[in-house]
């Protein structure tokens, strides 16, 4: 109730107003479970044939001295047409790549990674001043 509240106040919407909807059509959500994904593939928690989605730059032999591997940047592959950027093959390693640092590291826990997670995609979406 509380978050819904929160929710309420962040986008002006009336204290018996339905948030579900306001909150489902945020594309930030979209991310959050993109990028919630991702760890799970980066991390070798997740299923099986995510295993080899996710590839460090760091494992490229030809980009492997690059700023962006030392960033712990995933490859992300070329698509010729807009329909396959949405593919998870493609969009993983970019909204990998597109979130802080400090949620990419190898020693964050999936809670923290979550929690963290949210905190930057919600200051996105309501605070973009502050980033």
């Amino acid at each position: 109730m509380v978050l819904n509240a929160a929710a309420r106040l962040v986008v002006g919407a009336g204290k018996f107003d339905r948030i579900t909807p306001v909150l489902r059509d945020v594309p930030q959500r979209i991310q959050f479970k993109v990028a919630s994904a991702a760890y799970d593939c980066v991390h070798s928690t997740g299923p099986a044939y995510f295993k080899d989605v996710c590839t460090p730059l760091i494992d490229i032999a030809d980009r492997s001295n690059l700023r962006s591997a030392q960033r712990g940047n995933m490859f992300v592959p070329r698509t010729m047409i807009e329909f396959g950027r949405r593919s998870f093959h493609v969009a993983a390693p970019a909204v990998w790549n597109a979130i802080p640092t400090h949620l990419r590291s190898t020693t964050i826990s999936r809670g923290q990674f979550r929690a963290g997670l949210k905190t930057y995609l919600f200051n996105l979406a309501f605070y973009t001043d502050s980033l």
